[in-house]
C-alpha cells in the first residue's frame, strides 16, 4: 500500500512511499482509509522519529475486513477511529474500541477531524463537571482542540474566554462562540475574566504558570500540550491557598482506559450530525501532499484542522 513515512530530507520530514499492508489483530478491523486529520503533536513527532516510521492518529474510512473476534463494525461500514500510530496510509488496522460508525450526512473529511482534537476537548471539559453558568478559559484557542473546546463549553452553558497569540485568529474563535477574546503571548492577559472554573491549556511554559493562578476554588486546570515549552515556574502557595483547585494532566491515549474512544466519538458524531458542532477545515490535500500540510501546521500557518482526503 501507499503510506507516508518519516523522511528527514522531505517537506515536513515526511514522504509518500510503498510499505506492506497492516496485519490486523483479532480485536482490530482493517479499514480502507478515506480521510486523515493532522495534529501538531504527531507533526512534531515526525521530526524526531526514525526514518521509515509510520505515524498518524486520526482516520476515517470503510471497514474492509471486520475484526476476527466479532467485535466492532461489519464490512462496508463507514467509520471514524483513532490509532496511536499508523493512520497515514491507504489501510489501517484500528481497534474496535477506538472506532465508531458514521451517521448519514457526516463526511469522511469532517469525521477525521474529531478523534484527537474532538476527544481531547470533550474529555478535558468533563474534568470541569457542571459548566452551566461557569467561566471557562481555553488557551491556544484557534487550534483544532481549541475550536472544539469553545463550542462544547458553550453547549454546556459556560461563558468562554479564548486566549490567542495573534489578532488574525480572532474571527475563528469568535465564530466558534467565544464570549471574550484576549490576545497575547502570556497567560496573564486572561486574568481580566478570572477566576475560571475550568481552564484548558495546550501551551505550557509561562502561559501554564500564569493560568494556574487564575483557577477558582473547586476549579481545575487541564493541561494537554506544551507547544511553548514543558518547563514552568509556579507560585505554589497561591495555588494551594485557592482551596480545592486541581491540576489535571490529560494524555489522550491513557484516557481511553477511563472512557473508550468509541464512547466519546459517538457523542461528537451525534452533535455533528445534529448541526450542533461545526468543523473548521483550513487546509486540505491528498496523500502525496501530507508532508506539505505537516510543514504548514508545524509553522503555525493553519487555523483549526488540516485534512488529507484519499480517493
Amino acid at each position: 500500500m501507499k503510506a507516508v513515512l518519516v523522511d528527514p530530507g522531505a517537506p515536513g520530514h515526511l514522504t509518500l512511499t510503498e510499505t506492506p499492508d497492516p496485519v490486523a489483530l483479532s480485536s482490530q478491523a482493517l479499514v480502507r482509509v478515506k480521510a486523515i486529520s493532522l495534529n501538531l503533536g504527531e507533526v512534531k513527532r515526525a521530526r524526531r522519529s526514525d526514518p521509515g516510521t509510520l505515524l498518524g492518529w486520526d482516520v476515517a474510512g470503510i471497514v474492509a475486513e471486520a475484526a476476527a473476534d466479532g467485535s466492532g463494525a461489519a464490512v462496508g461500514t463507514r467509520i471514524v477511529g483513532v490509532k496511536n500510530a499508523g493512520a497515514w496510509a491507504e489501510y489501517a488496522a484500528v481497534d474496535t474500541a477506538w472506532m465508531a460508525p458514521l451517521p448519514d450526512g457526516v463526511s469522511f473529511a469532517e469525521a477525521a477531524t474529531l478523534p484527537v482534537a474532538g476527544l481531547t476537548a470533550l474529555y478535558a471539559l468533563e474534568q470541569g463537571g457542571q459548566l452551566v453558568g461557569r467561566r471557562v478559559l481555553v488557551t491556544g484557542a484557534s487550534g483544532g482542540v481549541g475550536l472544539f473546546a469553545i463550542q462544547l463549553a458553550k453547549l454546556s452553558g459556560a461563558s468562554v474566554t479564548a486566549l490567542i497569540r495573534r489578532e488574525e485568529s480572532r474571527a475563528a474563535v469568535t465564530d466558534a462562540g467565544a464570549d471574550h477574546v484576549v490576545v497575547g503571548e502570556a497567560g496573564a492577559v486572561a486574568a481580566v475574566n478570572a477566576p475560571y472554573h475550568c481552564i484548558l491549556d495546550s501551551v505550557g511554559g509561562q502561559v501554564l504558570a500564569d493560568c494556574l493562578q487564575q483557577v477558582g476554588r473547586d476549579g481545575v486546570l487541564v493541561n494537554f500540550g506544551i507547544s511553548a515549552g514543558g518547563t514552568a515556574t509556579i507560585d505554589v502557595g497561591a495555588f494551594f491557598r485557592t482551596g480545592r483547585s486541581r491540576y489535571y494532566g490529560l494524555y489522550l491515549f491513557t484516557e481511553f482506559g477511563r472512557r473508550p474512544a468509541r464512547n466519546g466519538l459517538r457523542v461528537l458524531l451525534d452533535l455533528l450530525a445534529a448541526g450542533k458542532l461545526d468543523v473548521h477545515i483550513d487546509a486540505q490535500d491528498d496523500l502525496a501532499g501530507l508532508g506539505g500540510l505537516a510543514e504548514r501546521l508545524f509553522n503555525r500557518e493553519i487555523t483549526g484542522k488540516a485534512v488529507v482526503v484519499l480517493d
